[in-house]
Protein backbone atom coordinates (compact mmCIF):
# COMPACT_ATOMS: atom_id res chain seq x y z
CA UNK A 1 0.00 0.00 0.00
CA UNK A 2 1.47 3.45 -0.59
CA UNK A 3 1.86 5.84 1.85
CA UNK A 4 0.33 9.54 1.93
CA UNK A 5 1.09 12.45 3.56
CA UNK A 6 -0.80 15.64 4.81
CA UNK A 7 1.25 18.91 6.80
CA UNK A 8 -1.89 20.71 7.57
CA UNK A 9 -4.10 22.56 10.12
CA UNK A 10 -6.54 20.22 12.56
CA UNK A 11 -9.88 21.31 11.78
CA UNK A 12 -12.67 19.90 15.02
CA UNK A 13 -15.42 20.27 13.13
CA UNK A 14 -14.17 17.32 10.70
CA UNK A 15 -15.00 18.65 7.52
CA UNK A 16 -11.68 19.99 6.23
CA UNK A 17 -8.31 19.84 7.19
CA UNK A 18 -6.26 16.78 8.58
CA UNK A 19 -9.60 14.87 8.97
CA UNK A 20 -10.67 15.70 5.63
CA UNK A 21 -7.05 14.53 4.01
CA UNK A 22 -7.26 11.22 5.84
CA UNK A 23 -10.34 10.42 5.52
CA UNK A 24 -9.73 11.26 1.64
CA UNK A 25 -6.42 8.93 1.48
CA UNK A 26 -8.18 5.92 3.62
CA UNK A 27 -11.28 6.40 0.73
CA UNK A 28 -8.58 6.47 -2.27
CA UNK A 29 -6.64 3.57 -1.49
CA UNK A 30 -3.38 4.96 0.22
CA UNK A 31 -2.39 4.90 3.97
CA UNK A 32 -2.77 8.17 5.39
CA UNK A 33 -0.13 9.80 7.98
CA UNK A 34 -0.10 13.42 8.95
CA UNK A 35 1.86 16.36 10.72
CA UNK A 36 -0.29 18.96 12.49
CA UNK A 37 0.82 22.47 12.13
CA UNK A 38 -2.29 24.18 13.66
CA UNK A 39 -4.93 23.27 15.87
CA UNK A 40 -8.57 25.29 15.36
CA UNK A 41 -11.47 25.81 16.72
CA UNK A 42 -14.20 25.30 13.92
CA UNK A 43 -17.44 24.12 12.97
CA UNK A 44 -19.61 24.82 10.08
CA UNK A 45 -20.03 28.35 11.43
CA UNK A 46 -16.61 29.55 11.31
CA UNK A 47 -13.37 29.65 13.19
CA UNK A 48 -13.39 31.03 16.33
CA UNK A 49 -9.64 30.48 17.41
CA UNK A 50 -6.30 28.69 16.11
CA UNK A 51 -3.12 28.38 17.40
CA UNK A 52 0.26 26.86 15.50
CA UNK A 53 2.28 24.48 17.10
CA UNK A 54 5.82 25.03 17.33
CA UNK A 55 8.10 24.76 14.59
CA UNK A 56 10.01 22.10 16.65
CA UNK A 57 7.35 19.66 17.66
CA UNK A 58 6.17 20.31 13.71
CA UNK A 59 10.02 19.55 12.47
CA UNK A 60 9.79 16.22 14.93
CA UNK A 61 6.67 15.21 13.20
CA UNK A 62 8.22 15.17 9.95
CA UNK A 63 11.06 13.64 11.00
CA UNK A 64 9.08 10.77 12.52
CA UNK A 65 7.21 10.24 9.32
CA UNK A 66 9.45 10.78 7.12
CA UNK A 67 12.06 8.55 8.42
CA UNK A 68 10.14 5.67 8.73
CA UNK A 69 7.15 6.11 7.03
CA UNK A 70 8.43 7.56 3.83
CA UNK A 71 5.35 9.28 1.59
CA UNK A 72 4.97 8.52 -2.00
CA UNK A 73 3.14 11.68 -2.60
CA UNK A 74 2.53 14.73 0.41
CA UNK A 75 0.41 18.06 0.53
CA UNK A 76 0.81 20.94 2.58
CA UNK A 77 -2.15 22.87 3.61
CA UNK A 78 -3.15 25.51 6.61
CA UNK A 79 0.20 26.68 7.71
CA UNK A 80 -0.23 29.81 9.52
CA UNK A 81 3.16 31.45 10.16
CA UNK A 82 6.58 32.14 8.09
CA UNK A 83 7.91 30.48 10.97
CA UNK A 84 6.27 27.04 10.05
CA UNK A 85 6.62 27.93 6.23
CA UNK A 86 10.14 27.86 6.71
CA UNK A 87 10.74 24.70 8.53
CA UNK A 88 8.58 22.96 6.42
CA UNK A 89 10.43 24.09 3.60
CA UNK A 90 13.77 22.83 4.99
CA UNK A 91 12.66 19.43 6.20
CA UNK A 92 10.77 18.59 2.69
CA UNK A 93 14.65 19.67 1.06
CA UNK A 94 16.36 17.16 3.93
CA UNK A 95 14.40 14.47 3.47
CA UNK A 96 13.83 15.19 -0.74
CA UNK A 97 10.40 14.86 -0.37
CA UNK A 98 8.48 14.70 -4.07
CA UNK A 99 5.32 14.70 -5.37
CA UNK A 100 4.07 17.79 -3.59
CA UNK A 101 0.78 19.56 -3.69
CA UNK A 102 1.08 22.93 -2.33
CA UNK A 103 -2.62 24.03 -1.49
CA UNK A 104 -2.33 27.74 -0.11
CA UNK A 105 -4.65 28.03 2.54
CA UNK A 106 -5.49 31.55 3.45
CA UNK A 107 -9.28 31.59 4.35
CA UNK A 108 -11.38 29.29 5.39
CA UNK A 109 -14.75 28.79 3.60
CA UNK A 110 -16.57 30.79 6.59
CA UNK A 111 -14.33 33.50 5.44
CA UNK A 112 -11.93 33.54 8.54
CA UNK A 113 -8.48 34.12 7.74
CA UNK A 114 -6.11 31.24 8.36
CA UNK A 115 -2.87 32.73 7.91
CA UNK A 116 -0.39 35.47 9.23
CA UNK A 117 0.19 38.29 6.52
CA UNK A 118 3.67 37.81 6.44
CA UNK A 119 3.79 34.00 5.48
CA UNK A 120 1.91 35.01 1.97
CA UNK A 121 5.42 35.95 0.93
CA UNK A 122 6.86 32.59 2.63
CA UNK A 123 4.90 30.61 0.59
CA UNK A 124 5.96 32.58 -2.49
CA UNK A 125 9.50 32.28 -1.86
CA UNK A 126 9.98 28.86 0.32
CA UNK A 127 7.22 26.90 -1.36
CA UNK A 128 5.77 27.61 -4.83
CA UNK A 129 9.19 26.17 -5.92
CA UNK A 130 9.40 22.91 -4.48
CA UNK A 131 6.10 22.08 -5.50
CA UNK A 132 4.69 20.19 -8.42
CA UNK A 133 1.44 21.59 -8.16
CA UNK A 134 -0.37 24.55 -6.35
CA UNK A 135 -4.08 23.91 -6.24
CA UNK A 136 -4.99 27.62 -5.42
CA UNK A 137 -8.66 29.19 -5.48
CA UNK A 138 -9.79 32.73 -7.34
CA UNK A 139 -9.18 34.47 -4.47
CA UNK A 140 -5.92 32.93 -3.53
CA UNK A 141 -4.58 33.05 -6.80
CA UNK A 142 -5.28 36.81 -7.17
CA UNK A 143 -3.25 36.90 -3.69
CA UNK A 144 -0.25 34.71 -5.19
CA UNK A 145 0.02 36.16 -8.72
CA UNK A 146 -0.96 39.83 -8.51
CA UNK A 147 -3.85 39.93 -10.71
CA UNK A 148 -7.20 39.85 -10.47
CA UNK A 149 -9.50 36.37 -11.01
CA UNK A 150 -12.84 36.61 -12.27
CA UNK A 151 -13.07 34.46 -15.72
CA UNK A 152 -11.51 31.75 -17.68
CA UNK A 153 -8.77 33.86 -19.17
CA UNK A 154 -8.10 35.76 -16.08
CA UNK A 155 -7.85 32.32 -14.35
CA UNK A 156 -4.89 31.52 -17.46
CA UNK A 157 -3.05 34.65 -16.88
CA UNK A 158 -2.98 34.00 -13.18
CA UNK A 159 -1.53 30.45 -12.72
CA UNK A 160 1.19 31.53 -15.68
CA UNK A 161 2.61 34.15 -13.10
CA UNK A 162 2.19 31.40 -10.01
CA UNK A 163 3.96 28.77 -12.40
CA UNK A 164 6.89 31.63 -13.13
CA UNK A 165 7.33 31.29 -9.15
CA UNK A 166 8.54 28.17 -9.71
CA UNK A 167 5.83 25.69 -9.25
CA UNK A 168 5.63 22.49 -12.01
CA UNK A 169 2.28 22.98 -12.69
CA UNK A 170 -0.49 25.42 -10.90
CA UNK A 171 -4.54 24.33 -10.68
CA UNK A 172 -6.66 27.10 -10.31
CA UNK A 173 -10.22 26.51 -8.91
CA UNK A 174 -13.16 27.66 -10.37
CA UNK A 175 -15.79 27.13 -7.27
CA UNK A 176 -15.57 31.12 -6.99
CA UNK A 177 -15.49 31.68 -10.63
CA UNK A 178 -19.19 32.27 -11.42
CA UNK A 179 -20.91 30.73 -14.08
CA UNK A 180 -23.19 27.48 -14.47
CA UNK A 181 -20.51 25.28 -15.34
CA UNK A 182 -17.33 24.76 -12.53
CA UNK A 183 -14.22 25.23 -14.74
CA UNK A 184 -10.65 24.34 -12.96
CA UNK A 185 -7.41 25.27 -15.02
CA UNK A 186 -4.46 23.09 -14.46
CA UNK A 187 -1.33 24.55 -16.27
CA UNK A 188 1.55 22.89 -16.88
CA UNK A 189 3.17 24.60 -19.71
CA UNK A 190 -0.17 23.99 -21.47
CA UNK A 191 -3.61 24.74 -20.56
CA UNK A 192 -6.33 21.71 -19.38
CA UNK A 193 -9.85 22.41 -18.02
CA UNK A 194 -11.86 20.32 -16.33
CA UNK A 195 -15.59 21.17 -16.03
CA UNK A 196 -18.20 19.95 -13.62
CA UNK A 197 -21.96 21.41 -13.23
CA UNK A 198 -22.19 23.86 -10.38
CA UNK A 199 -24.14 22.40 -7.24
CA UNK A 200 -26.80 24.47 -5.73
CA UNK A 201 -25.19 23.80 -2.15
CA UNK A 202 -23.64 25.26 1.00
CA UNK A 203 -22.13 21.72 1.80
CA UNK A 204 -18.93 23.09 0.63
CA UNK A 205 -16.61 23.49 3.65
CA UNK A 206 -13.21 21.02 2.80
CA UNK A 207 -13.66 21.51 -1.01
CA UNK A 208 -9.80 22.36 -1.23
CA UNK A 209 -8.46 20.33 1.08
CA UNK A 210 -10.40 17.67 0.24
CA UNK A 211 -8.97 18.34 -3.85
CA UNK A 212 -5.28 18.81 -2.99
CA UNK A 213 -5.93 15.36 -1.06
CA UNK A 214 -7.22 13.69 -3.51
CA UNK A 215 -4.88 14.73 -5.82
CA UNK A 216 -1.71 13.78 -3.91
CA UNK A 217 -3.41 10.48 -3.30
CA UNK A 218 -3.68 9.51 -7.18
CA UNK A 219 -0.23 10.46 -7.37
CA UNK A 220 1.17 8.34 -4.69
CA UNK A 221 -0.56 5.84 -6.69
CA UNK A 222 1.21 6.79 -9.62
CA UNK A 223 -1.25 7.96 -11.53
CA UNK A 224 0.33 11.17 -14.14
CA UNK A 225 -0.45 14.64 -12.77
CA UNK A 226 -3.20 15.25 -15.23
CA UNK A 227 -5.09 11.98 -14.33
CA UNK A 228 -4.44 12.81 -10.92
CA UNK A 229 -6.10 16.07 -11.36
CA UNK A 230 -9.15 14.67 -13.16
CA UNK A 231 -9.81 11.84 -11.22
CA UNK A 232 -9.32 14.38 -7.93
CA UNK A 233 -11.94 16.88 -9.34
CA UNK A 234 -14.45 14.32 -9.78
CA UNK A 235 -14.26 12.75 -6.02
CA UNK A 236 -14.51 16.15 -5.10
CA UNK A 237 -17.87 16.86 -7.69
CA UNK A 238 -19.51 13.60 -6.54
CA UNK A 239 -18.43 14.32 -2.54
CA UNK A 240 -20.33 17.85 -2.76
CA UNK A 241 -23.63 16.08 -4.92
CA UNK A 242 -23.91 13.38 -1.72
CA UNK A 243 -23.02 16.13 1.05
CA UNK A 244 -24.65 15.29 4.15
CA UNK A 245 -26.55 18.22 5.07
CA UNK A 246 -24.51 18.78 8.52
CA UNK A 247 -24.80 21.47 10.65
CA UNK A 248 -26.27 25.51 10.42
CA UNK A 249 -23.17 26.40 8.40
CA UNK A 250 -20.94 25.79 5.38
CA UNK A 251 -21.47 22.11 6.11
CA UNK A 252 -19.00 19.16 4.72
CA UNK A 253 -18.63 16.92 1.92
CA UNK A 254 -19.35 12.92 1.65
CA UNK A 255 -15.82 11.57 1.87
CA UNK A 256 -17.60 7.80 1.68
CA UNK A 257 -18.51 8.11 -1.89
CA UNK A 258 -16.82 5.93 -4.34
CA UNK A 259 -14.32 6.50 -6.70
CA UNK A 260 -15.18 9.09 -9.77
CA UNK A 261 -13.72 8.28 -12.32
CA UNK A 262 -15.83 9.27 -15.77
CA UNK A 263 -18.04 12.07 -14.91
CA UNK A 264 -16.09 15.34 -15.75
CA UNK A 265 -15.36 16.30 -19.08
CA UNK A 266 -11.78 17.73 -19.61
CA UNK A 267 -11.49 20.25 -22.40
CA UNK A 268 -7.96 21.38 -23.50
Amino acid sequence: MKIALTIAGSDSGGGAGIQADLKTFHQLGVFGTSVITAITAQNTVGVSDWESVSTRILRAQIQAVASDLRPSAFKTGMLGSAGIIGAIAEEIRAFNLTNYVLDPVMVATSGDMLIDPDAVDAIRTELIPLSDLVTPNADEAAVLSGHRVSNTEEMKRAAIAIRDLGAKAVLIKGGHVEGDEVVDLLYDGENTRFSHPRIDTTSTHGTGCTLSAAVAAYLAQDCTMRESVRLATDFVHRAIANAPDLGSGHGPLNHFVGRAETNSRTIA
